[in-house]
């Protein structure tokens, strides 16, 4: 991505888009310049459940992807023309001359599903929220938006963001997919109202959530874009293991499922739907972690987070894993491919990056001896219950530290218990994972920032030499001095201190029926989920 001379986000729509090979199938291409059609219920499957319904709160596609059709955002990627960025809720902004000050005008007319009009109190109240949540109220993308300095609403239909110096991606993380715009008068009531409850203003409106089995939801009449959505409803099917999910696609029980399967899996459903299947597929800012809690011993010590990386075979895992499941690229703490990606030959020079396993063992154990870990040592490994692509992943990294004389427990739980222990500091290690929206330093370097300064660290550990690392990356103008900046944070994070390390990145693969239409995979399964340009060919 060129970021020379401060870059604007047209420019950075522009160099991403560069960087965004989507493959789509010629009938999906076709599809796009057909009459949509309207009527009939979108059935989906979700491989997980919601801990929670607040889009501030959660980092998982499984609340995303029932829950995002209800609501509406301030800016949103263009579901046809991702990454391009255009408007939701705002009809149109502006940029001060100086880059510190975005002026946000706000369709009129736009209502909630009780009927109330949304104004610019609501955005004001939903980005006060996230950016500057109430004790108590859990914001996972708080640090997305440090640069805020403030929000204001000179009028009903005008929102203002202050912001405390330039930020090249400001614009591009307001189009965030989770940032769900709330009615002001219920935040003010309760601002932990939307964990268990749905009202919003988006192209459907909430019917019912039957916990551990399906999500409904119906077409908005009063939505505010005329004629959309197509799709008179959607039924969203909770199936946690992967193989009852693909006979789902397979048998026409779900005609899709939006997160993607694996290679096996794809070869199956379109073995069996032969021209009746369509599959879109495309690079994915997705990654799986492991993250070890700092605050508990030995983890605390670097030699023994710097062993656990130094013992796991990633160039072994991506031969094997890549043919069995989503997982497939090696790479740092940006996507392979992406233009801030760690070249090869650099990449290699990180530890448990390098090519030579025997190697990197041989020192794996030198470092555990030296740190006082006596082989044999046991600990637990949390993990989630998500068969694709974590249950494999736990079950390689288990086999891999063995290898390192190390006897690992492997807990696999649901998402709620999951994600409080992390959040919580209440466990040993755990594979954590990493998806965005976009290819941006300002996102993918979140997580790992102090724990005071990211709710999304779940390490534990403050580390102002990363924090200063993050704040002059962001500011940086030149890319050359920008990429130089964020070597030095790579660096740390994965080999000096190794408090979390990566395992593999992601491939999205999406088999799915070819009378779903007006759907269009993106390096993102966050992104263009709200349905409303989904539409049934029969």
């Amino acid at each position: 991505m060129e970021i020379s001379d401060r870059a604007s986000p047209k420019i950075i729509i522009a160099a991403i888009l560069g960087l965004m090979m989507l493959i789509c199938s010629p009938a999906t291409q076709a599809a796009e310049k057909e009459t949509p059609r309207s009527g009939g219920e979108l059935v989906f499957a979700v491989g997980g459940t919601p801990p929670s319904l607040d889009g501030h709160r959660e980092t998982t596609f499984a609340m995303l992807h029932p829950v995002a059709p209800h609501y509406s955002t301030l800016l949103r990627f263009d579901p046809q023309g991702y990454p391009k960025i255009v408007g939701d809720v705002a009809e149109s902004w502006t940029a001060s001359k100086d880059g510190r000050t975005y002026t946000f005008k706000i369709r009129r007319g736009i209502k909630f599903h009780d009927g109330s009009e949304l104004t610019a109190k609501d955005v004001k109240a939903t980005y006060d929220k996230i950016i500057f949540p109430p004790e108590g109220v859990a914001s996972a993308r708080q640090g997305s938006y440090a640069v805020v300095e403030s929000i204001e609403t000179p009028d009903i239909y005008t929102v203002v963001f202050h912001l405390k110096q330039p930020s090249a991606s400001f614009v591009a993380n307001l189009a965030s997919p989770w940032n769900f715009v709330y009615k002001a008068e219920i935040l003010a009531k309760d601002p932990r109202w939307y964990e268990k409850n749905v009202m919003g203003s988006g192209p459907f409106i909430f019917v019912e959530h039957v916990s551990g089995s399906h999500w409904i939801g119906k077409k908005n009449p009063d939505y505010y874009m005329k004629g959309r959505p197509y799709l008179d409803g959607y039924r969203a099917i909770f199936i946690r293991d992967t193989a009852p999910r693909v006979a789902a696609v397979r048998s026409g029980q779900a005609l899709i499922e939006f997160r993607g399967f694996n290679p096996a899996a794809q070869e199956d459903i379109v073995k069996t739907l032969g021209n009746k299947a369509v599959v879109q597929e495309s690079p994915w800012v997705c990654n799986l972690t492991v993250s070890m809690n700092t605050e508990k011993k030995p983890f605390s010590d670097p030699r023994v987070r710097r062993a656990l990386t130094l013992a796991i075979d990633r160039w072994g895992a991506s031969k094997a894993l890549s043919k069995i499941s989503l997982m497939k690229y090696v790479g740092g703490v940006f996507r392979p491919g992406s233009e801030f990606a760690t070249p090869e030959a650099e990449l290699t020079k990180l530890a448990g990056f390098g090519k030579n396993i025997e190697a990197a063992r041989k020192e794996a154990k030198r470092l555990l001896k030296e740190a006082g870990v006596s082989e044999g040592f046991s600990f637990t490994l949390k993990n989630r219950n998500v068969k694709e692509p974590y249950e494999v992943t736990g079950v390689y990294l288990i086999d891999q530290w063995r290898q390192v004389g190390l006897n690992v427990n492997h807990v696999q739980q649901e998402e709620g218990p999951y994600f409080n222990d992390l959040r919580q500091g209440n466990y040993d290690a755990g594979i954590d994972f990493a998806c965005d929206f976009m290819d941006e330093p300002d996102l993918q370097l979140q997580k790992f920032l102090s724990a005071d300064k990211s709710p999304l660290n779940y390490g534990r550990y403050k580390d102002s030499v990363l924090d200063d690392l993050y704040d002059k990356q962001s500011r940086a103008t030149n890319s050359k001095e920008r990429l130089k900046l964020l070597r030095q944070f790579e660096k740390r994070v994965l080999d000096e201190q190794a408090y979390q390390f990566h395992v593999l990145w992601w491939q999205r693969i999406v088999p799915h029926w070819a009378k779903v239409k007006g759907w269009k995979v993106t390096p993102s399964h966050y992104v263009n989920q709200d349905l409303r340009d989904v539409w049934l060919a029969e």
